[in-house]
């Protein structure tokens, strides 16, 4: 996958999110390039939040993709759920999107242990069936820092580094293969 590495030298990728909605996620839904065309299509349900390197745009400490809209956001070790209230996404005054924030758990619904993935996944408002159908998703381990730290200096340990050594902290943890 090309991935950011397609953006000329010096350029980052930190979209807000009104740019995820008008620039990316319109486009998408109404079959439009996006330019540049640097965000994948993955299926949400297949990968957890720490096997998105080399499926989603990595940026930072944030990965994007696009995923077909479902009510379902189980995948093989866990489960995305809302945290809070739906956002409304704004573009010169008018509504343009919803911003849902979740938190990824592992193991089964009603017992699963809280971890630091966080998603904010974004949704079209124009109430046409076609532009209901994508999402555009913003993941990012929240103990890596915040959003707005991405280029932070010092840190010893990557992502995926604290990812792993968090997972010593769930052997005790029994995964279900129901």
């Amino acid at each position: 996958m090309g991935g950011a590495s397609d953006l000329p030298p010096g350029f980052h990728f930190f979209p807000s999110d009104e740019e995820l909605i008008v620039h990316f996620l319109r486009r998408k839904a109404s079959l439009l390039p996006c330019q540049p065309d640097i965000i994948p299509t993955i299926l949400l349900n297949h990968y957890d939040p720490w096997e998105l390197n080399d499926k989603a745009l990595q940026a930072g400490n944030q990965w994007y993709f696009f995923s077909h809209a479902t009510q379902s956001r189980v995948t093989p070790n866990g489960y995305w759920s809302s945290i809070c209230a739906d956002e409304t996404v704004k573009s010169g005054g008018c509504n343009i999107g919803l911003k849902k924030t979740l938190v990824f758990s592992i193991g089964e619904s009603s017992e699963g242990i809280e971890t630091n993935w966080i998603m904010h996944e974004y949704h079209l408002l124009d109430g046409r069936k076609e532009s209901n159908n994508w999402v555009i998703c913003r993941v990012f381990d929240s103990a890596c820092g915040s959003q707005e730290n991405v280029h932070e200096e010092g840190m010893e340990l990557s992502c995926l580094d604290e990812v792993f050594l968090s997972l010593d902290d769930y052997d005790e943890v029994s995964l279900s293969n129901n």
